[in-house]
């Protein structure tokens, strides 16, 4: 019998895994009249829930060619005008965005059976949002953001560290770390925000909002 014939239901295979969503609901009468409201709520609960990393984010990039590539990155703001993150102009992610700005966020909240799904444009934050962020972070990570050249092939961790130790030789604790002009904030627009939350029987609730000339446009989708 072939390799492919064979159905494992033991519960590593994952066509036996199984759960029934039944923890929530998501109707038109609850929701306003536009998204971020309900981001919002949705993340305060994911916080307040105690999920690790709620603010933990796919992000799907693509080349002009439309190459994608996806990576688990964090969220560090959001408001009506969208939602930030921070990395290396450098790497994979900045060079995908600075061929085709456009870009799409997953918020994986399995634990409260919920996702939201954000497409949208991608601009550069101004130097100064990101001077501002650069300098709140652990004096490390300020330093960590001069000695990796993210997304380039390196020898060995040992490379890396000591870069690192050259790094934090030129910048002590004490003193402050400049931003490396490599490196920056990023604000995803958004055109549409999608409200996912699990249903029994697999009929879920999918709430989409698109923006339409400047208005927001509440959809239902099929699950």
């Amino acid at each position: 019998m072939r390799g492919w014939d064979v159905v494992d239901r033991s519960p590593a295979d994952p066509a036996a895994l199984r759960e029934s969503y039944e923890d929530g609901e998501l109707v038109e009468s609850v929701a306003p009249p536009e998204p971020f409201s309900l981001f919002t709520g949705w993340f305060a609960d994911a916080v307040g829930a105690g999920l690790p990393d709620p603010n933990a984010m796919v992000l799907s990039t693509a080349t002009a060619a439309g190459e994608p590539h996806a990576r688990t990155v964090l969220l560090k703001g959001f408001g009506a005008d969208g939602f930030r993150f921070f990395t290396n102009h450098t790497s994979r992610k900045g060079l995908d965005l600075a061929e085709n700005p456009r870009a799409s966020l997953l918020f994986p909240w399995h634990a409260r059976q919920r996702q939201v799904i954000v497409n949208g444009t991608v601009e550069r934050l101004p130097q100064a949002e990101t001077a501002e962020y650069f300098h709140s972070r652990p004096h490390g990570s300020q330093l960590g953001a001069w000695a990796s050249h993210q997304s380039t092939v390196v020898s060995s961790r040992e490379e890396l560290e000591k870069r690192f130790t050259e790094i934090e030789a030129r910048w002590p604790e004490k003193d402050s770390v400049p931003v490396p002009d490599f490196w920056g904030g990023y604000l995803v627009v958004p055109t549409t925000v999608e409200f996912w939350q699990g249903r029994k029987n697999r009929l879920h609730d999918r709430l989409r909002y698109r923006r339409d000339d400047g208005a927001w446009i509440l959809e239902r989708l099929s699950p």
